[in-house]
Protein backbone atom coordinates (compact mmCIF):
# COMPACT_ATOMS: atom_id res chain seq x y z
CA UNK A 1 0.00 0.00 0.00
CA UNK A 2 1.34 3.05 -0.72
CA UNK A 3 2.43 5.30 2.02
CA UNK A 4 2.46 9.51 1.12
CA UNK A 5 3.94 12.12 3.89
CA UNK A 6 3.33 15.82 4.05
CA UNK A 7 6.04 16.76 1.11
CA UNK A 8 4.62 14.05 -1.29
CA UNK A 9 1.48 15.39 -0.73
CA UNK A 10 2.75 18.56 -1.76
CA UNK A 11 4.50 17.65 -4.69
CA UNK A 12 1.89 15.95 -5.79
CA UNK A 13 -1.05 18.20 -5.36
CA UNK A 14 -0.33 21.63 -7.21
CA UNK A 15 -2.66 24.11 -6.92
CA UNK A 16 -4.18 24.24 -10.73
CA UNK A 17 -4.16 20.50 -10.91
CA UNK A 18 -6.28 20.55 -7.72
CA UNK A 19 -8.33 22.88 -8.20
CA UNK A 20 -9.70 20.83 -11.35
CA UNK A 21 -9.86 18.08 -9.59
CA UNK A 22 -12.40 19.22 -6.31
CA UNK A 23 -14.40 21.06 -9.67
CA UNK A 24 -14.94 17.93 -11.16
CA UNK A 25 -15.98 16.16 -8.31
CA UNK A 26 -18.46 18.78 -7.27
CA UNK A 27 -19.68 18.43 -10.52
CA UNK A 28 -20.08 15.15 -10.62
CA UNK A 29 -21.03 14.61 -6.87
CA UNK A 30 -20.21 11.63 -4.82
CA UNK A 31 -21.59 9.70 -1.50
CA UNK A 32 -20.52 11.94 1.64
CA UNK A 33 -22.31 11.35 4.49
CA UNK A 34 -21.90 14.44 7.17
CA UNK A 35 -18.71 13.77 9.44
CA UNK A 36 -19.26 11.51 12.55
CA UNK A 37 -18.17 12.50 15.59
CA UNK A 38 -17.20 10.57 18.62
CA UNK A 39 -16.20 11.92 22.34
CA UNK A 40 -12.99 10.37 23.52
CA UNK A 41 -10.98 11.05 26.86
CA UNK A 42 -10.27 14.55 27.77
CA UNK A 43 -12.40 16.27 25.93
CA UNK A 44 -11.54 14.84 22.88
CA UNK A 45 -13.14 13.89 19.74
CA UNK A 46 -12.76 11.35 17.19
CA UNK A 47 -14.38 13.08 13.50
CA UNK A 48 -14.71 10.37 10.81
CA UNK A 49 -15.61 11.82 7.27
CA UNK A 50 -15.93 8.77 5.01
CA UNK A 51 -16.74 9.53 1.32
CA UNK A 52 -17.27 7.28 -2.11
CA UNK A 53 -17.87 7.62 -5.75
CA UNK A 54 -17.96 4.62 -8.70
CA UNK A 55 -13.83 3.77 -8.53
CA UNK A 56 -13.03 4.90 -4.69
CA UNK A 57 -13.62 5.32 -0.76
CA UNK A 58 -11.90 7.31 1.58
CA UNK A 59 -12.54 7.98 5.18
CA UNK A 60 -10.55 10.53 6.95
CA UNK A 61 -9.91 9.67 10.55
CA UNK A 62 -9.44 12.74 12.94
CA UNK A 63 -8.51 12.63 16.67
CA UNK A 64 -8.79 16.05 18.06
CA UNK A 65 -6.89 16.15 22.08
CA UNK A 66 -7.28 19.58 23.56
CA UNK A 67 -4.70 18.69 26.38
CA UNK A 68 -1.74 17.70 23.59
CA UNK A 69 -0.67 21.51 23.94
CA UNK A 70 0.60 20.78 27.27
CA UNK A 71 2.09 17.15 26.29
CA UNK A 72 4.07 19.79 23.34
CA UNK A 73 2.13 18.09 20.40
CA UNK A 74 -0.35 19.34 18.21
CA UNK A 75 -3.93 19.22 18.94
CA UNK A 76 -4.93 17.87 16.01
CA UNK A 77 -3.66 14.27 13.79
CA UNK A 78 -5.06 12.89 11.14
CA UNK A 79 -4.59 9.89 8.46
CA UNK A 80 -6.79 9.72 5.07
CA UNK A 81 -7.11 5.80 3.64
CA UNK A 82 -8.17 5.71 0.10
CA UNK A 83 -9.55 2.32 -1.01
CA UNK A 84 -10.48 0.30 -4.50
CA UNK A 85 -14.69 1.37 -4.17
CA UNK A 86 -15.08 -2.28 -5.55
CA UNK A 87 -12.72 -4.89 -3.84
CA UNK A 88 -12.35 -2.94 -1.10
CA UNK A 89 -8.57 -3.59 -1.67
CA UNK A 90 -6.86 -0.27 0.82
CA UNK A 91 -4.48 1.80 -2.01
CA UNK A 92 -3.10 4.37 0.26
CA UNK A 93 -2.09 6.21 3.66
CA UNK A 94 -1.97 9.59 3.28
CA UNK A 95 -0.77 12.73 5.81
CA UNK A 96 -4.66 13.71 6.85
CA UNK A 97 -3.43 17.31 7.46
CA UNK A 98 -1.27 18.21 4.57
CA UNK A 99 -4.67 16.70 2.78
CA UNK A 100 -6.93 18.77 4.48
CA UNK A 101 -4.72 22.20 4.31
CA UNK A 102 -4.05 21.86 0.46
CA UNK A 103 -8.22 20.58 -0.02
CA UNK A 104 -9.22 23.56 2.18
CA UNK A 105 -7.35 26.22 0.58
CA UNK A 106 -7.74 24.97 -3.12
CA UNK A 107 -11.77 24.50 -2.36
CA UNK A 108 -11.80 28.65 -1.34
CA UNK A 109 -9.97 29.70 -4.39
CA UNK A 110 -12.28 27.29 -6.91
CA UNK A 111 -14.89 29.51 -5.13
CA UNK A 112 -13.21 32.61 -5.41
CA UNK A 113 -12.83 31.73 -9.23
CA UNK A 114 -16.89 32.56 -9.31
CA UNK A 115 -17.15 35.05 -6.12
CA UNK A 116 -14.20 37.21 -6.33
CA UNK A 117 -13.20 39.92 -9.26
CA UNK A 118 -10.75 38.28 -11.51
CA UNK A 119 -8.29 41.76 -11.15
CA UNK A 120 -8.44 41.23 -7.13
CA UNK A 121 -4.65 42.08 -6.01
CA UNK A 122 -4.99 42.39 -2.38
CA UNK A 123 -5.68 39.24 0.11
CA UNK A 124 -6.12 40.35 3.60
CA UNK A 125 -5.61 36.56 5.53
CA UNK A 126 -6.74 36.62 9.29
CA UNK A 127 -4.85 33.52 10.96
CA UNK A 128 -1.41 32.36 10.99
CA UNK A 129 -1.49 28.70 10.86
CA UNK A 130 -1.22 25.89 8.22
CA UNK A 131 -4.36 26.87 6.72
CA UNK A 132 -3.39 30.43 6.54
CA UNK A 133 -0.21 29.44 4.79
CA UNK A 134 -1.95 27.01 2.45
CA UNK A 135 -4.21 29.82 1.69
CA UNK A 136 -1.94 32.21 0.82
CA UNK A 137 0.33 30.31 -1.84
CA UNK A 138 -3.01 29.07 -3.28
CA UNK A 139 -4.50 32.15 -4.05
CA UNK A 140 -1.41 33.58 -5.25
CA UNK A 141 -1.31 30.90 -7.79
CA UNK A 142 -4.52 32.15 -9.38
CA UNK A 143 -4.78 35.63 -9.01
CA UNK A 144 -2.78 38.57 -9.45
CA UNK A 145 -2.15 39.52 -5.68
CA UNK A 146 0.59 42.50 -4.97
CA UNK A 147 -0.34 41.99 -1.78
CA UNK A 148 -0.78 39.63 1.47
CA UNK A 149 -1.55 41.04 4.56
CA UNK A 150 -1.45 38.80 7.70
CA UNK A 151 -3.28 39.52 11.20
CA UNK A 152 -3.26 36.91 13.65
CA UNK A 153 -4.16 37.74 17.37
CA UNK A 154 -0.42 36.75 18.44
CA UNK A 155 1.00 39.45 16.17
CA UNK A 156 4.62 37.41 16.41
CA UNK A 157 3.35 34.65 14.85
CA UNK A 158 1.69 36.83 11.93
CA UNK A 159 5.35 38.67 11.12
CA UNK A 160 6.67 34.69 11.01
CA UNK A 161 4.39 33.57 8.62
CA UNK A 162 5.16 37.10 6.53
CA UNK A 163 8.66 35.86 6.77
CA UNK A 164 8.31 32.55 5.55
CA UNK A 165 6.17 33.61 2.93
CA UNK A 166 8.43 36.65 1.74
CA UNK A 167 11.19 33.81 1.68
CA UNK A 168 8.98 32.08 -0.76
CA UNK A 169 9.08 35.15 -2.81
CA UNK A 170 5.22 36.24 -1.95
CA UNK A 171 4.39 39.92 -1.18
CA UNK A 172 3.17 39.13 2.59
CA UNK A 173 3.33 41.54 5.72
CA UNK A 174 2.03 41.11 9.32
CA UNK A 175 -0.60 44.32 9.98
CA UNK A 176 -1.68 45.14 13.17
CA UNK A 177 -5.74 44.74 12.68
CA UNK A 178 -8.27 42.93 10.96
CA UNK A 179 -9.47 45.95 8.71
CA UNK A 180 -11.06 45.10 5.51
CA UNK A 181 -10.52 48.58 4.53
CA UNK A 182 -8.69 48.51 0.65
CA UNK A 183 -8.33 44.69 0.47
CA UNK A 184 -10.37 42.41 -2.61
CA UNK A 185 -10.30 39.18 -0.67
CA UNK A 186 -10.68 38.48 2.81
CA UNK A 187 -9.28 34.83 3.96
CA UNK A 188 -10.37 34.03 7.42
CA UNK A 189 -8.59 30.95 8.77
CA UNK A 190 -9.39 31.21 13.11
CA UNK A 191 -10.82 29.78 15.82
CA UNK A 192 -12.63 33.05 16.68
CA UNK A 193 -16.06 32.91 18.89
CA UNK A 194 -16.50 36.54 17.81
CA UNK A 195 -16.85 38.09 14.81
CA UNK A 196 -13.49 39.59 13.35
CA UNK A 197 -14.83 41.59 10.47
CA UNK A 198 -17.95 43.82 10.53
CA UNK A 199 -20.23 44.00 8.16
CA UNK A 200 -20.51 47.90 7.95
CA UNK A 201 -16.73 47.64 7.34
CA UNK A 202 -16.84 46.07 4.11
CA UNK A 203 -16.19 48.01 0.81
CA UNK A 204 -18.12 47.88 -2.13
CA UNK A 205 -16.81 44.45 -4.37
CA UNK A 206 -14.98 42.27 -1.46
CA UNK A 207 -14.97 38.63 -1.41
CA UNK A 208 -15.10 37.20 2.12
CA UNK A 209 -13.71 33.80 1.96
CA UNK A 210 -14.09 32.24 5.41
CA UNK A 211 -12.83 29.25 6.74
CA UNK A 212 -11.95 28.61 10.15
CA UNK A 213 -15.27 28.68 12.28
CA UNK A 214 -16.34 24.48 11.97
CA UNK A 215 -18.64 24.65 14.99
CA UNK A 216 -21.80 26.51 15.21
CA UNK A 217 -21.15 28.28 18.43
CA UNK A 218 -17.65 30.33 16.12
CA UNK A 219 -17.99 33.30 13.97
CA UNK A 220 -15.30 35.24 11.84
CA UNK A 221 -17.93 37.68 10.49
CA UNK A 222 -21.35 39.54 11.91
CA UNK A 223 -24.72 38.80 11.07
CA UNK A 224 -24.74 42.13 8.64
CA UNK A 225 -22.02 41.07 6.61
CA UNK A 226 -23.78 37.94 5.44
CA UNK A 227 -26.46 40.28 5.27
CA UNK A 228 -25.00 42.55 2.86
CA UNK A 229 -23.34 39.63 0.76
CA UNK A 230 -24.06 37.18 -1.63
CA UNK A 231 -23.63 34.16 0.10
CA UNK A 232 -22.68 30.41 -0.93
CA UNK A 233 -21.56 27.73 0.97
CA UNK A 234 -19.67 24.63 0.31
CA UNK A 235 -22.49 22.41 0.86
CA UNK A 236 -26.19 23.31 2.38
CA UNK A 237 -26.33 20.48 4.88
CA UNK A 238 -23.17 21.22 6.47
CA UNK A 239 -23.42 24.64 6.62
CA UNK A 240 -26.74 24.49 8.43
CA UNK A 241 -25.79 22.31 10.74
CA UNK A 242 -22.27 23.48 11.84
CA UNK A 243 -21.05 26.85 10.36
CA UNK A 244 -21.64 29.10 12.88
CA UNK A 245 -21.29 32.45 10.89
CA UNK A 246 -24.19 30.80 9.05
CA UNK A 247 -26.17 29.54 12.37
CA UNK A 248 -25.60 32.72 14.67
CA UNK A 249 -26.99 35.01 11.58
CA UNK A 250 -30.03 33.09 10.64
CA UNK A 251 -30.92 32.79 14.74
CA UNK A 252 -30.31 36.91 15.28
CA UNK A 253 -32.84 36.94 12.15
CA UNK A 254 -30.28 38.84 9.85
CA UNK A 255 -30.70 36.11 6.85
CA UNK A 256 -32.62 33.12 6.79
CA UNK A 257 -31.42 29.62 5.44
CA UNK A 258 -33.61 30.87 1.95
CA UNK A 259 -30.27 32.98 1.99
CA UNK A 260 -28.17 31.26 0.92
CA UNK A 261 -28.07 31.54 -2.69
CA UNK A 262 -26.10 28.76 -3.46
CA UNK A 263 -23.79 25.35 -2.99
CA UNK A 264 -20.59 25.38 -4.65
CA UNK A 265 -21.72 22.55 -6.54
CA UNK A 266 -24.20 25.03 -8.24
CA UNK A 267 -21.57 27.71 -9.31
CA UNK A 268 -19.35 24.75 -10.68
CA UNK A 269 -22.65 23.38 -12.45
CA UNK A 270 -23.47 26.72 -13.99
CA UNK A 271 -26.50 26.68 -12.21
CA UNK A 272 -25.35 29.69 -10.04
CA UNK A 273 -23.66 32.36 -12.14
CA UNK A 274 -22.09 33.51 -8.61
CA UNK A 275 -20.94 37.25 -8.75
CA UNK A 276 -22.90 39.29 -11.36
CA UNK A 277 -21.51 43.02 -10.16
CA UNK A 278 -18.17 44.63 -9.78
CA UNK A 279 -19.63 46.13 -6.55
CA UNK A 280 -21.41 43.28 -5.21
CA UNK A 281 -19.87 42.08 -1.70
CA UNK A 282 -19.77 38.10 -1.85
CA UNK A 283 -19.04 35.78 0.55
CA UNK A 284 -18.37 31.67 0.73
CA UNK A 285 -18.79 29.58 3.83
CA UNK A 286 -16.77 26.46 3.87
CA UNK A 287 -17.22 23.82 6.92
CA UNK A 288 -15.23 21.26 4.86
CA UNK A 289 -16.96 18.13 2.46
CA UNK A 290 -15.50 14.87 2.66
CA UNK A 291 -15.82 14.79 -1.36
CA UNK A 292 -12.78 17.01 -1.24
CA UNK A 293 -10.43 14.69 0.61
CA UNK A 294 -11.37 11.92 -2.44
CA UNK A 295 -10.84 13.96 -4.86
CA UNK A 296 -7.72 15.08 -2.90
CA UNK A 297 -6.62 11.28 -2.39
CA UNK A 298 -7.22 10.16 -6.29
CA UNK A 299 -5.40 12.67 -7.62
CA UNK A 300 -2.19 12.19 -5.17
CA UNK A 301 -2.18 8.98 -6.03
CA UNK A 302 -2.53 8.89 -9.75
CA UNK A 303 0.70 7.46 -10.99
Amino acid sequence: MLQLDKAEIAARLPWPELIDALRAIFVSGCAAPLRHAHPLPESGTLLLMPAANATHSGVKIVHVSPGNGARGLPAVHAAYLLSDAVTGQPVALLDGGELTDRRTAATSVLAARFLARPESARLLLLGSGRVAAALAEAYAASFPLTEIGIWSRNASNAAALAARLVAHGLPARAVARPEPAGFDIISAATLSAAPLVLGADLSPGTHLDLVGAYRADLREVDGPALARALVVVDTRAGALAEAGDVVQAIAEGHITAADVAAELADLCRGRHPGRTAPGQITLFKSVGWAGEDLAAAILATRG
